[in-house]
């Protein structure tokens, strides 16, 4: 018993140590976490908002409403719009076996992808029709390992990470493949960067890459880098305006780092930990020191 809480003890004084920056200034950060708990924390720890089912992805609506892409439940999983006090003003229900992102865009529509034997995005309207399908060329021996945080870019195109076939893809709207990359391990989050280059996170290969557009990695970070080997299942990432990058560790427990800051020289600035049974699947970043990240977040 004594060992347990001086272990305790230890992991909740890293947690504390980490949090400073070089300068000596407290780093803080108010974030959204989906996964097996979904809520929303401030910068001093406090939760300002739950919800009580599992998620995959999710994001801060400029109107504070939480737009969600719901786990499976005996069914193919959702994507929901509620509001602070809970109520849900928008849903739509997948067809197949999950639905395991979601993206608000600047037109209106939600993008989501659905997992099955026919995997698929799709753009929804705000009336739940479909405004757009796009196929997406994955295996179907493993729905659950398709893809994950589908994301549309700038230029219309979609960059998809497709998880057992170790690529992230970047189709067009009539599904045509124009860019692909081949990824070490599982690829969960694809980040295309303002630069050009594309941030991806390897799940259990416990690492992290960016590359340009002929493919070729110019950075890398991961457990090799840090004696604490923060990376426990690298699941989604977030670009911050400071460049540095936002990482989560999926099968973090408690007490171990379950968020954490890397700056482009690799160095860890920021962690977060907590006594969750649950880890952090997915997160969005929403203010450092108190101050709102300004634009959209590359996530």
């Amino acid at each position: 018993m004594r060992a347990r809480c001086a272990s305790l003890m230890i992991g909740v004084l890293l947690a504390l140590a980490s949090v400073q920056a070089e300068d000596g200034a407290k780093i803080t950060h108010s974030f959204l976490a989906t996964g097996g708990e979904t809520y929303l924390q401030d910068g001093d720890g406090k939760v300002l908002w739950s919800y009580p089912k599992s998620t995959r992805d999710g994001w801060v609506l400029p109107n504070g409403n939480l737009l969600l892409a719901v786990s499976k439940s005996n069914d193919g999983g959702s994507v929901v719009e509620v509001t602070r006090e809970g109520k849900t003003v928008f849903e739509f229900k997948g067809t197949q076996s999950e639905v395991n992102t979601v993206q608000p865009l600047a037109n209106g529509n939600i993008l989501l992808t659905e997992a099955g034997d026919k995997p698929r995005l799709l753009e929804v309207t705000r009336e739940g029709k479909i405004a757009v399908e796009v196929p997406i060329q994955a295996q179907t021996k493993d729905h659950h390992l398709q893809s994950r945080m589908a994301r549309k870019l700038a230029n219309g195109n979609y960059l998809v990470p497709q998880l057992l076939d170790k690529v992230v893809r970047e189709y067009q709207p009539d599904g045509k493949i124009v860019w692909e990359v081949a990824t070490p391990n599982w690829p969960f989050t694809a980040i295309r960067l303002e630069n050009g280059n594309t941030l991806i996170n390897c799940t259990i290969g416990h690492l992290t890459i960016e590359v340009d557009k002929t493919g070729k990695t110019v950075w890398q970070v991961s457990n090799e880098d840090f004696p604490t080997k923060p990376f426990d299942d690298a699941c989604g990432a977030q670009r911050l305006p400071n460049g540095n990058t936002m990482i989560t560790a999926y099968h973090a427990k408690p007490g171990q780092t379950k968020l954490f800051e890397v700056t482009p020289d690799k160095k860890i600035v920021w962690t977060y930990t907590d006594q969750r049974g649950a880890g952090i699947h997915h997160f969005q970043i929403l203010d450092t020191n108190g101050k709102p990240i300004p634009g959209i977040p590359l996530r």
